[in-house]
């Protein structure tokens, strides 16, 4: 059988992965990032609450789009700083062959904070 991946990684790697959905309610522009991008605040629910996230997704959303929308986000990475601001989650996505990333979201409104099971 032939691979698609360049890593294969076991069961317990992916479960150390916390994949959780949150619904943005604030997103801002970050004139100071090196690529144009989104300052945004996610709430993940009770366990979790809000973190903050920079994603660089302007050139397919706009902020009016972006308010209320459920994104599925990795919420156990390190804060990392980019520029001037502190991200506490990655908020995923999939690059288009034109560079454009096109946001992961669930189908269906999920409560904030259900993990990627």
């Amino acid at each position: 059988m032939k691979q698609n991946s360049k890593n294969t990684i076991d069961w317990q790697d992916f479960e150390k992965v916390e994949l959780r959905v949150g619904t943005i309610i604030d997103v801002q522009d970050f004139p100071e990032a090196r690529k144009p991008a989104y300052k945004l605040r996610v709430d993940f629910g009770k366990g979790i609450g809000v973190k903050k996230s920079s994603a660089q997704i302007t050139d397919l959303y706009s902020k009016k789009d972006l308010l209320g929308k459920q994104v599925v986000a990795v919420v156990n990475f390190p804060v990392k700083q980019i520029g001037p601001f502190m991200s506490e989650c990655l908020v995923t996505g999939f690059h288009r062959d034109d560079g454009a990333v096109v946001l992961a979201t669930p189908d269906i409104n999920l409560q904030n904070g259900a993990r990627l099971a």
